[in-house]
């Protein structure tokens, strides 16, 4: 027997039921995301997400930027850097001509750092979602590749 189709007036409370199966699926991935790294790294996610913005920009970024693409404020972005800073994780560096600004990259050792802890964190993701298979993986995030992808849009 096959799935049957919503009616067209269900398709509202479809979508209902799908928003909230992806969120509690994303809550209890991240819930276990963020025991594994405070366990095994002594870390957070919102670090863990600051590393993997400055590993993927070798030469750093703007404490401004940083925190555009992690759409988060600057205070919270400072508070992180202030204590990779003190693990010597990070590094800051002025920025000639514009004293306000400061360029933010990670050191060899927050390199080293992040590939492991990157290399755990795929290990824990492939590990939880391990009932889905390649193909289905591949199915989902072309479906979700259909969703809007800034909430401040809407597909037309």
């Amino acid at each position: 027997m096959t799935a049957s189709l919503p009616k067209p007036e269900s398709l509202s409370k479809e979508r209902l039921r799908l928003w909230l199966r992806m969120l509690r699926v994303t809550r209890q991935v991240e819930a276990a995301l963020r025991e594994k790294l405070r366990l095994e790294f002594d870390s957070t996610l919102p670090r863990f997400d600051v590393m993997a913005a400055l590993f993927r920009e070798r030469e750093g970024l703007k404490m401004n930027e940083l925190s555009k693409r992690l759409r988060v404020s600057n205070g919270n972005v400072t508070g992180i850097i202030d204590r990779l800073a003190e693990d010597g994780l990070v590094e800051r560096i002025a920025i000639e001509g514009d004293r306000r600004a400061t360029l933010v990259r990670l050191t060899a050792d927050g390199r080293d750092a992040f590939t492991t802890m990157a290399a755990a964190h795929e290990d824990w993701v492939d590990a939880l979602l391990d009932g889905v298979s390649a193909e289905d993986a591949h199915h989902i995030g072309e479906l979700l590749h259909r969703l809007p992808a800034d909430t401040g849009e809407q597909r037309q």
